[in-house]
């Protein structure tokens, strides 16, 4: 097996993560330059026609793009430690936030880098004021996020999931753009101490 990835993008980031919590340590890593437009050559889109990364290509020349799909592969191969959830409703509620944390931060925190970070006018149309826009929300995001961990450990509950994942790299992410949690958010700062001390975090 193969990913291809490019070791400076988040999405990739979190597929890493995931193989490392899994103790998944035999899949070859490929990198692709995004700022030299490798994911663009004819030769990737044969394996992406969505020139995106990462790319999980499977011995019979199977490829699975996106993060999450990636992830519930080696998930279904490697079913522990459970990082989707155990049983329907814990599943259920992994997926839940998995997909807030995606949409409404990770997303958002991508929407204000493409759109502020002048070396990023290479790859985007930018649109300043869009990202200012996802620059305040992604302040409010970590606010709400701040409350909503008040009552648990981690993002879905008591275990960690690919939900705290996608928040990590999210947050990380958002640094880079300036988007960073005040210091009165405790829970938020204690969640985030946690899981970036996990071994998997340095990935």
């Amino acid at each position: 097996m193969k990913i291809y990835e490019d070791s400076y993008a988040p999405n990739p980031r979190r597929v890493r993560i995931f193989l490392a919590e899994k103790g998944i340590d035999d899949v070859e890593l490929v990198p692709v330059a995004i700022m030299n437009g490798e994911h663009k050559t004819p030769e990737f889109r044969t394996r992406n026609a969505s020139m995106r990364l990462p790319v999980l290509e499977l011995d019979d020349g199977t490829h699975i793009a996106e993060s999450r799909a990636i992830c519930t592969y080696f998930e279904a191969i490697k079913p522990e430690p459970p990082l989707m959830g155990v049983g329907a409703v814990d599943r259920a509620l992994v997926e839940m936030w998995d997909r807030r944390m995606e949409l409404e931060l990770f997303l958002t925190v991508a929407n204000c880098f493409r759109h502020t970070m002048s070396f990023m006018a290479a790859l985007e149309q930018q649109i300043p004021e869009w990202g200012e826009v996802n620059k305040t929300r992604g302040q409010k995001r970590l606010k709400a996020l701040d409350k909503q961990l008040a009552d648990r450990e981690f993002i879905a509950g008591e275990r960690y999931s690919i939900a705290d994942i996608t928040a990590l790299v999210a947050v990380d992410f958002g640094k880079s753009a300036g988007i960073e949690a005040p210091e009165d958010h405790a829970n938020l700062r204690r969640w985030y101490d946690a899981v970036s001390a996990r071994p998997s975090a340095k990935v």
